[in-house]
């Protein structure tokens, strides 16, 4: 989460407005499929006001955090110029709200080499990370960003080949009806392929503790969701840490002995208490950027 406040243009407007009744219980339903008031985002639904105000939004000036980042919110035009800047003939967006490890990078870097065999002579990857609202226990967005530079600057991510901008967008924990957002956004952005997790925007359930959404879900609903023609969805191949070869790598399940899995939580719990990971799992650098802010946030608790 964020506790930073905007730079807000001096004249903004909202032309044609429309003031309508807020159902928070209908729109909950209808945007997660679930109504539980301990859902970190429905939270903010039902602490809201009991009216909204819609209409065309115009904006004069840019908006600015002021926080050391604005550098990586770039627009959609923005982006697709940087994209014909590198020569990118393919773009494809890796979006994701927590720390990059070995597997995520594997995942990247093995799509780019399997488009170049598709004929593609320049993939370029939109590196997207998430940067509006967020679970209190997620990784903060300065936090991520420092920790995917490490990443680049020990050649995890090749970043000749890489662009990473901030999505501005807020994390919802909707599953497959935010993950049409998620998709279609990229579009604008310039990607012609979108790599879609398991269980893509999902959570568990705040009140049962399994998974609010089927795991694949989210993809079926993109391979036929209208307004996504043009968009190619590319399946997440699931990486584990393969502890033959000491490294993350494409769990085979002929194999489900040899592989650990390593959870986000559990990845949090081994920088909180202090422990390391398995070597070969993260780029060192970056775990240290993770170790030491769940060191530093022990401190301040």
């Amino acid at each position: 989460s964020s506790g930073i406040n905007a730079e807000w243009p001096l004249r903004p407007g909202v032309r044609d407005p429309e003031v309508y009744e807020m159902r928070k219980e209908e729109r909950c339903a209808r945007q997660w499929g679930m109504v539980h008031k301990e859902h970190p985002y429905q939270e903010l639904v039902f602490a809201a006001g009991d009216w909204c105000l819609g209409g065309d939004l115009e904006v004069i000036e840019r908006i600015k955090w002021e926080d050391g980042l604005d550098q990586y919110r770039l627009t959609p035009n923005e982006l697709r110029a940087e994209f014909k800047k590198r020569k990118a003939d393919a773009v494809f967006a890796f979006q994701l709200r927590n720390p990059i490890h070995n597997g995520h990078a594997l995942l990247m870097t093995d799509t780019r080499r399997r488009l170049m065999e598709r004929g593609y002579s320049n993939p370029v990857l939109l590196l997207h990370p998430l940067g509006g609202f967020t679970k209190n226990d997620d990784v903060p967005l300065n936090v991520r960003i420092e920790q995917h530079h490490a990443v680049m600057k020990e050649g995890v991510l090749d970043p000749d080949s890489t662009v990473m901008a901030i999505f501005p967008s807020p994390m919802m924990y909707a599953g497959p009806t935010e993950v049409q957002w998620h998709a279609k956004a990229r579009i604008a952005a310039g990607a012609t392929y979108y790599i879609v997790g398991r269980d893509p925007a999902g959570m568990k359930h705040p009140g049962t503790g399994s998974d609010i959404y089927e795991h694949t879900h989210g993809r079926k609903v993109l391979t036929m969701a209208p307004g996504l023609g043009q968009l190619s969805i590319i399946p997440f191949v699931v990486a584990a840490y393969d502890k033959t070869k000491s490294k993350m790598d494409f769990y085979d399940s002929t194999r489900h002995e040899d592989f650990l899995f390593i959870s986000g939580t559990k990845m949090r719990t081994l920088a909180r208490t202090g422990e390391e990971p398995p070597p070969g799992f993260m780029a060192p650098s970056a775990w240290e950027i993770m170790s030491s802010f769940y060191k530093n946030l022990a401190k301040q608790s």
